[in-house]
């Protein structure tokens, strides 16, 4: 399963909106500047999320968006699901071997467990833990 550039960006949208949770309205254009993306690409990919009742509009002079539901409530599979479709890595065949079968079944099971346990708290709060050490060798 590959996610387009809709499930990034419409990830990226999710995530600024939860940053900017309980600050009011968040508009396009300040979040198109912010990550460098393209604002009319944007605002096509929030209808779909507005549609899924994922993020309301408000009208105005400081109108925007805001998340219409806590982001602890919004996991990244709703808004994959919203953007994407159905989460299927590999198509499961009814006339496939067994064995091939059930590997694509827990395929799919796992990629929806990471997509449907992880919130848009999640990723708007992530913190790396601490930083990689890289270590040179000599030989």
């Amino acid at each position: 399963m590959k996610i387009s550039t809709k499930g990034r960006y419409g990830l990226t949208i999710m995530m600024a909106l939860a940053k900017k949770e309980g600050e009011g309205p968040t508009s396009l254009k300040s979040i198109a500047q912010e990550y460098n993306l393209s604002e009319h690409y944007l605002e096509q990919l929030i209808a779909p999320l507005r549609n899924a009742t994922l993020v309301k509009s408000v009208r105005g002079a400081y109108g925007g968006y805001k998340l219409a539901k806590q982001p602890e409530d919004i996991t990244a599979g709703d808004i994959i699901r919203v953007l994407e479709g159905p989460i299927s890595p590999v198509e499961v065949l009814d006339d496939e071997e067994p064995a091939k079968r059930d590997l694509w079944i827990k395929i799919r099971d796992a990629v929806k467990g990471v997509l449907d346990t992880t919130t848009l708290a999640d990723l708007a709060n992530f913190k790396e833990e601490g930083e990689q050490d890289y270590y040179m060798f000599y030989i």
